[in-house]
């Protein structure tokens, strides 16, 4: 009797050792099914039903264009579009991307074209975690009507350390005037701090293209701007915000990229503890000034920076320190 026990143990850690086991590397198709294992050759349907197929710091990948839904990531994982056709996530009413994820994880997107269809809330929300890349994406439509803000990219926590890392991505048609938002809005609250790179980024035709605000944080906020646009936004290209008080330090470095035919200013610096140091950059046919400091906000301008027919003259603006 023992023996015939040990033998039904051991069939049935047999057959619960492969079902329960995750994958490295996982599949997704548009005629995928999320009962599949997620291999290459039975993939699943939506990056939802692959994650909890995939293990921690795997990757799931798509092979060919689909709409894959939106998705909750709370581990390390990477999701690769960038080779399978359109990798779509639509977010009618909801948010496409969230990251919830322990404080070492790092997530990786690349290759997705996450699309609200006009009354999404935000294309990505980044609430916890180590390190978020995203690369070679689009990130559109996240036009809410509800109260509250709407961006392609919000980055607020509550705590922790986080790291933004956004390249080759265009950020388009977020926000309204009603309800706010932007192309990327970073407004961590309580102690957590904030540390984004944003290289070749083009934010167009949002709220506001880049919208940093300290206001509700302790924690410092730094971001540095190369190579990218902030055009034709309905408010400021890029906005700096941190009024005087306890709040959070913010820093801006802004290099070698273009805030034009903004209907409001094209670089922003608003409060005591906001700094924007500004080099090598147009602010060009902005329907306010091309550049700003606000309410002791500090805007440091190389000399080297084109401002050019602006609804209004330069105000506030300091010549930065030599290096």
């Amino acid at each position: 009797m023992l023996k015939l026990a040990l033998l039904a143990t051991a069939a049935c850690l047999a057959l619960a050792g492969p079902a329960a086991a995750q994958a490295t590397r996982t599949w997704v198709s548009g005629v995928g099914d999320d009962v599949n294992p997620c291999s290459r050759t039975a993939p699943c349907k939506t990056f939802a039903g692959a994650i909890s197929k995939t293990a921690t710091a795997g990757e799931i990948s798509v092979l060919d264009p689909g709409g894959f839904g939106a998705i909750t990531i709370t581990k390390s994982i990477s999701i690769n579009g960038e080779f399978g056709g359109e990798a779509g996530i639509l977010a009618s009413l909801t948010t496409g991307v969230i990251v919830n994820a322990p404080a070492d994880a790092v997530v990786n997107l690349r290759g997705l074209i996450i699309e609200g269809a006009g009354n999404g809330t935000n294309g990505v929300r980044y609430l916890a975690g180590g390190f978020l890349h995203i690369q070679n994406s689009v990130i559109r439509g996240f036009r809410g009507a509800s109260a509250g803000n709407h961006n392609g990219i919000l980055v607020n926590p509550t705590a922790g350390n986080l790291v933004l890392d956004v390249t080759d991505t265009l950020i388009e048609d977020n926000g309204t005037i009603a309800t706010g938002g932007a192309g990327i809005k970073i407004k961590p609250t309580g102690a957590a701090t904030v540390r984004a790179s944003l290289t070749r980024v083009q934010a167009s035709n949002n709220q506001s293209g880049l919208n940093v605000d300290g206001d509700l944080g302790t924690g410092a906020i730094d971001v540095i701007v190369r190579n990218s646009e902030f055009t034709r936004n309905i408010g400021d290209g890029i906005t700096s915000l941190s009024p005087n008080g306890g709040d959070s330090l913010v820093r801006i470095t802004v290099a070698d990229s273009n805030a034009s035919n903004n209907s409001a200013i094209g670089i922003h610096s608003v409060g005591q503890r906001s700094t924007i140091l500004v080099g090598r950059s147009v602010a060009a046919t902005n329907g306010g000034a091309g550049l700003q400091g606000n309410n002791q906000g500090i805007l440091q301008s190389y000399g080297d920076n084109m401002t050019e027919a602006n609804g209004n003259p330069n105000a506030g603006v300091t010549p930065a320190p030599p290096s």
